[in-house]
């Protein structure tokens, strides 16, 4: 640190020697700089002034990208069976409706051929309903035959009705008699998991989906905060998130949900952040670094981060009144978030501060 001053002090010297160089008129008398900085010195210079503004506090936290559960949707499969086909691949964007995969299955094909019976079924009890409606009418046969007969159509329309039914089901009408079945996308979105493909064998005892489509538009942060930092976290407040992807882009969101109950094996509490995607950059499964802001109502004096300047423990900053007023003060730091220092006492609200180049003039005036 002393290096640096005694380098810069040669350098105002030899600036304040340039000047007296230059200043000769045309009658070839000498203007002496009568500053304290010189002309061109100033032009290295940037002054800001004391403000007296909302303390921003922040909370860094680590946290993973997900889904927005509310815009994903698992797909499973209807029956059990053989993967015939596959028609997308993981990444692939889908319509609503649009084909997934086609599964032949022995148990579609078993409804249909139930079906078939059940309609024989009913054609037959139909023809004898009729037959002893006509001979009770006629009085060859009696009303109980004619009430048994009516009830066996009605117990045959109700059970190939029942079949119809567990068919649709199974796909409805995405289904056919050869006992193959189309599984369609319930949604709009990507495909982000994938979990078959041609030949796979689907057993009765799976219960794992086959595809899961999302729309990555929006997605959630959760956020770990320990115990330590609970009562700095509220809903609605704005959190920046980097990634390891995309170390130089902030996404910017808010904290939508907190979870109330700390997770009883890492002793964190788990916070959401509502996130746009627009460009679909984030991906689920993502580290990513989390910074919340809180625009606190306490207010303190606040100046640029790049104002202060560090020697031996202390703190100072560099008072700039004018060109021959100018003054090194010592100053008491509350808290730095990001660009901008919290003051609990050295200057005043108003004063203009060097915050650019200022140990151009600290070293100086240090030694006066």
């Amino acid at each position: 640190m002393r290096k640096t001053i005694t380098a810069i002090l040669i350098l105002i010297t030899t600036s304040y020697l340039a000047g007296s160089c230059n200043g000769a008129d045309a009658d070839g008398e000498n203007k002496q700089e009568t500053h304290l900085i010189s002309d061109s010195t100033m032009q290295l210079l940037k002054i800001d002034t004391v403000r007296m503004t909302s303390v921003d506090d922040e909370v860094k936290l680590s946290g993973q990208v997900s889904f927005d559960d509310n815009k994903v949707v698992k797909v499973y499969p209807f029956s059990s069976g053989q993967v015939i086909k596959v028609n997308v691949s993981l990444g692939d964007y889908v319509k609503a409706g649009q084909p997934l995969a086609t599964i032949r299955s022995a148990e579609i094909a078993g409804n249909y051929g139930d079906l078939s019976v059940a309609g024989n079924d009913v054609a037959i009890a139909k023809r004898a309903m009729n037959n002893a409606e006509h001979l009770f009418k006629n009085g060859i046969a009696s009303e109980r035959e004619y009430e048994e007969a009516k009830e066996n159509y009605n117990k045959a329309v109700a059970n190939e009705n029942k079949i119809r039914e567990q068919i649709a089901i199974n796909g409805g009408g995405r289904t056919s008699a050869n006992g193959t079945y189309v599984v369609v996308a319930p949604r709009s979105g990507y495909v982000v998991e994938k979990f078959i493909n041609p030949g796979d064998f689907i057993r009765n005892d799976n219960s794992g989906d086959l595809f899961t489509i999302g729309d990555v538009s929006d997605v959630w942060i959760w956020a770990n905060v320990f115990e330590t930092d609970v009562a700095k976290i509220k809903e609605g407040y704005t959190a920046d998130v980097r990634t390891i992807a995309y170390p130089d882009t902030v996404f910017s969101g808010r904290v939508d949900r907190i979870n109330e109950v700390l997770d009883p094996v890492t002793k964190v509490m788990k916070v959401r952040i509502v996130l746009p995607n627009k460009n679909g950059m984030l991906k689920p499964e993502m580290f990513a670094n989390i910074t919340i802001r809180n625009n606190e109502s306490r207010k303190a004096i606040s100046v640029p981060s790049s104002a202060i300047i560090s020697e031996n423990g202390k703190n100072y900053v560099v008072v700039f009144n004018n060109q021959d007023d100018i003054k090194v003060k010592e100053v008491s730091i509350l808290k730095t978030t990001r660009s901008t220092t919290f003051l609990n006492s050295g200057v005043a609200e108003g004063e203009r501060l060097i915050t650019s180049n200022q140990i151009l003039v600290y070293g100086k005036l240090k030694e006066k």
